[in-house]
């Protein structure tokens, strides 16, 4: 058994951390794969580089059968979520172009905690800028503990959850500022302060929090209806919602 692993690098815009309590000279190695995997995805997905495929493909430089098998994946998912919410979620909004950051996060850090987990890692949180994957437990007999952030005090937790094998995600505008897009007005989500979604994978609890978050308060209701997901949610009244089944930590 190998010491445990510790990394962290800025990618996509944010800290991207690794914490590994187990594994061996295989899955330690994968370390290295699950960053290079996320500086790829960035260099593939990011609308802000002219030579990305997402960029490409914006400027109509790509049609429907030179598409990445990845690229088509990601744009049957914001595909799903833009019809599922109604519009509220999209990825095409006037004057932007094509931008699927929304769903590229997860998933991309959902496919790095899988090659973690393939390469034979059991215990490990992936942490991307406070949305949380976690295989295993923190310690034998110890789930992973993730604190979400007050949305209005930055010093404080508002819940604490406890995870094994699944992942927690938060949208709300106390970070970057109204960079969710309600995408059936054109204006800034209004009606939420913050929602917190938990899943199995962090592909759906990141979509399903920035949708959910798009739509307002209405948003809750729908990602608690969401196959897998539990949510915490504050409102614009400050008013708290909890799905029954939120794994809060004891």
């Amino acid at each position: 058994m190998l010491a445990k692993v510790r990394r962290v690098e800025h990618i996509m815009g944010f800290p991207i951390s690794v914490d590994l309590r187990d594994g061996d000279a295989a899955s330690h190695a994968a370390v290295d794969q699950a960053f290079e995997w996320l500086r790829e995805v960035d260099a593939r997905f990011s609308p802000f580089r002219v030579d990305s495929e997402v960029s490409r493909l914006g400027r109509a430089e790509l049609g429907p059968d030179e598409l990445s098998p990845d690229l088509a994946h990601v744009i049957d998912l914001c595909d799903f979520y833009e019809e599922s919410t109604g519009g509220a979620f999209t990825p095409r909004l006037p004057g932007r172009g094509f931008d699927p950051c929304a769903i590229v996060k997860g998933w991309a850090v959902q496919g790095a905690a899988e090659l973690l987990h393939d390469a034979g890692a059991r215990r490990f949180c992936v942490n991307a800028g406070g949305d949380v994957v976690t295989f295993g437990e923190s310690e034998p007999g110890v789930p992973w503990r993730v604190g979400v952030r007050h949305p209005e005090r930055a010093d404080q937790l508002c819940v604490v959850l406890s995870l094994r094998d699944g992942a927690v995600a938060t949208s709300a505008s106390y970070e970057r500022g109204d960079h969710i897009i309600d995408g059936r007005t054109g204006q800034p989500a209004r009606g939420l302060l913050s929602i917190t979604v938990v899943a199995k994978d962090l592909t759906t609890a990141d979509a399903a929090a920035t949708a959910a978050y798009a739509m307002g308060v209405e948003g809750i209701g729908w990602a608690a209806a969401q196959p897998g997901c539990e949510v915490f949610a504050v409102d614009s009244e400050r008013r708290v919602f909890r799905s029954p089944g939120l794994p809060l930590a004891g």
